[in-house]
């Protein structure tokens, strides 16, 4: 990002989100599940760790989960305090940073070879129906659309990143969540009660007109309503995993170095077929 763009997020709201929600002592039930996730990856890696961070908006909780790990805000830049970690988690944080790419570099820059880098965050398939709605409610009463919830990255886009900031056999998979609401305005009173709240630079600054919300309900209901009549909301949590490199871990052979031809490890021949 150069100094003349415009950061797309506000980090100053995003810290006054994070505040509010620690504040309203709500239940941070996406922080939960995050943290749960990591658990049970750490679970099946068969290594041991002996030097650990966190980097998160969430401190306290995160270092109740792991209370051997240092905390490290989850701001531009990443004051860790050595260079040497084994294991550095990014808890639910990335996909509020203005520049994801440097937040990883940074993480790699201070773990030592063969350290692993585990990140979870929320991905492009999050809210999908409220996103659809809002955008259409808008555009149909306003004829415009105005920035409300932030751009998510896709899976595939995730681990890409992973690869540009140097992390060996990089890994992105998903886990779905579904939680259930009497309507959109609990669904986002739950998003800004979890820290998730409008945190876009170019967030509209006035408040939003009721039949937008109204029809948001209207069409939220016709596309994902359940036989109760509450709404599905879809949470897609994405996990980065990924390794500094080290000369012990498996690499890639060469092309054209292989010493067994494909027929034989499918006991096929070579010879050609008749017609």
């Amino acid at each position: 990002m150069t100094s003349s763009q415009q950061p797309l997020v506000d980090t100053a709201a995003r810290a006054r989100n994070v505040a509010r929600a620690l504040r309203m002592g709500g239940d941070l039930f996406l922080q939960n599940a995050a943290i749960d996730e990591i658990k049970d990856r750490l679970e099946i890696v068969n290594k041991s760790f002996t030097k650990m961070a966190i980097v998160t908006d969430f401190s306290q909780l995160w270092a109740d989960a792991f209370p051997e790990a240092d905390i490290v805000p989850a701001q531009d830049r990443l004051e860790f305090t050595q260079a040497d970690y084994d294991l550095i988690i990014h808890g639910m944080s990335l996909h509020w940073s203005n520049d994801p790419v440097g937040q990883l570099i940074q993480c790699h820059r201070s773990m030592r070879p063969d350290g692993l880098f585990l990140g979870v965050l929320l991905g492009g398939e999050t809210l999908a129906t409220l996103r659809t709605c809002l955008a259409e409610a808008e555009a149909t009463l306003r004829g415009g659309l105005s920035p409300r919830l932030l751009p998510m990255g896709e899976v595939r886009q995730l681990g890409h990143l992973l690869q540009r900031a140097s992390f060996a056999m990089p890994v992105a998979d998903q886990v779905t969540l579904t939680a259930s609401y009497a309507d959109t305005r609990h669904l986002m009173r739950d998003l800004r009660n979890m820290g998730e709240g409008n945190a876009l630079t170019d967030r509209a600054r006035q408040f939003t007109r009721r039949a937008i919300f109204d029809m948001c309900q209207d069409l939220y209901t016709q596309k994902d309503a359940r036989a109760d009549g509450r709404l599905n909301a879809t949470f897609e949590l994405v996990v980065l995993t990924g390794w500094t490199p080290h000369a012990s871990q498996p690499k890639p052979l060469r092309p054209g170095s292989a010493t067994t031809h494909l027929s034989e490890v499918l006991g096929k021949s070579d010879a050609p077929t008749k017609d």
